[in-house]
């Protein structure tokens, strides 16, 4: 299956791509697995690549793996260097987590360092684990990881319209943008069924819950759909980057536009963000705050859910622009002309900041300034 195939020494070319890219850079460079779900592999490929880096005289250390008891998959940690963990107490219980200190005095060439999106025991230095990636990048140490295509941040409601469940655990889009590789595990739907229900995902007294809920061929096939378009985003990325077009083209960069109303909002700023991830360009959030909404008009909630939402946008990889005036249309077109935006991007219709805008005199003069600057108005459900 797609998870197991054998990487062998000096031939694999995926292998070799990733010793040139460790040998071109002071900071360490980052390879990330991703996959739709569990079970698809992604730590045993990881093991896999580890293995192969040791026999080519890779000074390769295992920071954290997590097999989940899988048989094939611990198998793989044999003979690898693993690196002890870091106890902590919590709640009058001994666990653990990855010693980034450990890791970075070490400084081994690479780390493998699995579940990227977990949260830290509270007392750790950093919240997430991604964060702690970051540092040892910063240390100039390459690192291997592995995430789930349901932890990324601007996926959260597509997952959870699919699954029915929101994720908990996120890393921001912009870890997903600085790995130098991004590579997909990829299983058919068939396949994955057939490795939970042969033990090889879950124990035997979980595999029947996890048919009826997650594992289910209708959701596994849209989470799959998504992996797919991830990576090949990421690939497009890379030869923009790589292979820079005629600096006569015109960037894109798009304006999200956003009101009070907090969860049309939330959508509006996550659609933007994918849509700025797939062209790789710059992006911005204008608020536009009128007389009606100045000090406490608007209400302590709606503040608060402002807040978050800045916050979440800045997270995504947004400039966020917060403006003062009476006439929404007139403030955005201002905005869009100040920041040389080539796309709006507002909620739908029947959504109040859509109403305020064709309500006003000037939406006609938006619509022909925007039309003379060539900017596009994407109108996002």
């Amino acid at each position: 299956m797609a998870d197991e195939e054998t990487i062998t020494g000096n031939h694999d070319p995926n292998v070799q791509h990733f010793l040139e890219l460790i040998r071109n850079s002071r900071r360490g460079k980052f390879k990330i697995y991703i996959g739709m779900s569990a079970g698809v592999g992604k730590t045993y490929r990881m093991l896999q690549e580890a293995q192969s880096l040791l026999r080519n005289g890779v000074d390769v250390k295992i920071g954290y793996i997590e097999t989940h008891g899988r048989k094939e998959t611990h198998l793989q940690l044999e003979g690898l260097p693993v690196l002890p963990r870091r106890k902590l107490f919590y709640r009058g219980k001994e666990l653990e987590e990855l010693d980034v200190q450990a890791v970075i005095n070490l400084h081994p060439e690479v780390v493998v360092v699995d579940e990227l999106a977990h949260t830290n025991i509270e007392g750790s230095k950093n919240e997430k684990r991604w964060q702690d990636v970051m540092d040892i990048l910063d240390a100039g140490i390459n690192v291997i990881s592995a995430v789930n295509i349901q932890h990324i941040e601007s996926l959260n409601e597509e997952v959870k319209n699919i699954t029915g469940v929101e994720v908990a655990e996120r890393i921001p889009d912009s870890v997903l943008r600085s790995a130098d590789e991004v590579v997909n595990i990829d299983l058919t739907a068939d396949e994955l069924v057939t490795r939970l229900k042969e033990g090889r995902i879950y124990a035997q007294d979980k595999i029947a819950i996890a048919l009826k809920n997650f594992f289910q061929p209708d959701k596994i096939l849209q989470l799959r759909e998504l992996a797919l378009k991830e990576v090949a985003s990421q690939v497009e990325r890379k030869i923009e980057t790589e292979l820079p077009r005629g600096a006569h083209l015109r960037p894109e960069r798009f304006l999200a536009c956003i009101s009070s109303n907090h969860e049309t909002a939330k959508k509006v700023i996550r659609k933007t963000a994918r849509l700025a991830t797939y062209y790789h360009s710059k992006w911005v959030v204008l608020y536009v705050q009128t007389p009606r909404e100045d000090g406490d008009k608007i209400g302590l909630a709606a503040q608060r859910h402002l807040i978050n939402n800045f916050k979440l946008a800045t997270e995504l990889g947004a400039e966020v622009i917060k403006i003062k005036q009476s006439n929404i249309a007139k403030g955005i077109m201002e905005t869009a002309e100040q920041h040389a935006i080539t796309t709006i991007c507002i909620g739908k219709p029947h959504l109040s900041l859509y109403n305020v805008i064709v309500s006003t005199a000037v939406f006609n003069q938006l619509l022909t300034k925007l039309a003379a600057s060539d900017i596009d108005v994407v109108i996002l459900s």
